[in-house]
């Protein structure tokens, strides 16, 4: 497999959303019609019967799907996952989000020390955060949803309890910004 079409399938593999061409060629530092060719490559290469995934392409956006014989065995999983009780994990990863929100997956694997991307993935299809891209940093961010907001009976996210104390707390942005000072993040 060529190099670049293995960073492809890197990328698609581990994104929750389609990618365009143009972002696939900026990611991997390739001309577009190269991505485009990679892509075409792989969507051969999985879209044979008897894959279990494979990978769907409409107009100028590529993503990693699973087959469609294998489509209710994921529905019923993912609704069993998504109706039962949230984990010790998630409820703490949903809390950062809470407070100190819109944060990037990075930001949050550095604040709970260990990968948040499952948990992010189960979060985002229960609907309790959405992801936004981030113009300035060029990277995903996660913040809380409406439905999030509605369930707890608040308007805000400052109406969550101690909200500004813990929005600015000094030892969460020293952990985020072990170079800065303190008084810089307030």
């Amino acid at each position: 497999m060529s190099d670049l079409k293995s960073k492809i399938e890197s990328l698609l593999f581990i994104s929750n959303q389609p990618f365009s061409l143009k972002k696939l060629a900026g990611l991997t530092k390739a001309e577009k019609a190269k991505v485009e060719q990679a892509v075409e490559e792989l969507v051969k290469d999985y879209n044979i019967e008897g894959r279990g995934v494979g990978i769907a392409r409409v107009d100028d956006s590529v993503q990693m799907v699973t087959s469609a014989e294998n489509s209710q065995l994921v529905q019923d999983y993912i609704k069993e996952e998504t109706t039962g009780e949230l984990s010790r994990a998630s409820l703490e990863t949903l809390t950062i989000i809470a407070y100190r929100g819109p944060v990037s997956r990075a930001e949050l694997e550095q604040i709970r020390g260990v990968n948040c991307s499952i948990i992010l993935r189960n979060l985002l299809i229960r609907g309790l955060v959405e992801s936004s891209e981030d113009k300035k940093k060029m990277q995903t961010v996660y913040n809380i949803t409406l439905d999030f907001l509605k369930f707890l009976g608040i308007n805000q996210q400052s109406e969550l309890p101690d909200f500004e104390k813990l929005n600015s707390s000094a030892s969460i942005a020293k952990v985020l910004n072990p170079l800065e000072k303190p008084e810089d993040n307030k």
